[in-house]
């Protein structure tokens, strides 16, 4: 339905992630993949939904002044947010091991941010989900670290692999959101520009 509506319009999704990848291609969407290099970083002052928002729109920024006028880019960004402490990507074993420990037996909150350019416009938007892990021995979190190296996602876990099969005992909010896209914000967004 999306894509006969999109056909106008060409989809730039500026993702290395997998997940995101499946997501459009699980929603029926016309798209192309588009990498461009940019140093992650942010303003120390910023809290929570402002950090994602503010990286899914810098991720945008490389793109800007080369879109053409029916190209709609898309970039997002994850954060894990704990205990007032934005947990990134881990970036060896060790990091991992204390991210997790971190976070079980607690709830903690996942924000995704998705930020829409076109050569007229710049929207950002945000779905937070909050997500509580049980309490997570040594020796499942060193095998989960071991046998799914998590170390290109936000707060180093993925809910859709084992240690979130096991591990995550409640969510509040939209489940794609934790694995990486609020597929529901994009496809309503999408609905919205389009329409």
């Amino acid at each position: 339905m999306l894509r006969n509506i999109l056909k106008d319009h060409k989809l730039i999704l500026a993702s290395g992630s997998p997940r995101r990848k499946m997501f459009f291609e699980e929603m029926g969407l016309d798209f192309e993949i588009q990498l461009r290099p940019v140093e992650e970083i942010y303003p120390e002052h910023l809290k929570g939904a402002e950090i994602s928002d503010y990286l899914a729109a810098l991720k945008a920024s490389v793109f800007k002044d080369d879109l053409n006028p029916k190209e709609i880019l898309i970039t997002s960004d994850t954060v894990v947010w704990h205990d007032n402490e934005s947990l990134a990507k881990a970036a060896t074993p060790k990091e991992a091991f204390e991210m997790l420990k971190k976070l079980s037996d607690d709830w903690h909150q996942v924000i995704t941010s998705v930020c829409f350019t076109t050569t007229d416009s710049q929207k950002v938007f945000n779905r937070i989900t909050s997500v509580k892990f049980r309490e997570l021995d040594d020796d499942e979190i060193n095998y989960y670290i071991t046998n799914y190296k998590p170390f290109d996602k936000a707060g180093a876990y993925g809910i859709q692999e084992w240690i979130g099969l096991v591990g995550i005992e409640e969510i509040k909010g939209s489940y794609t959101n934790v694995v990486g896209l609020p597929t529901q914000l994009v496809y309503k967004t999408l609905m919205h520009m389009v329409s």
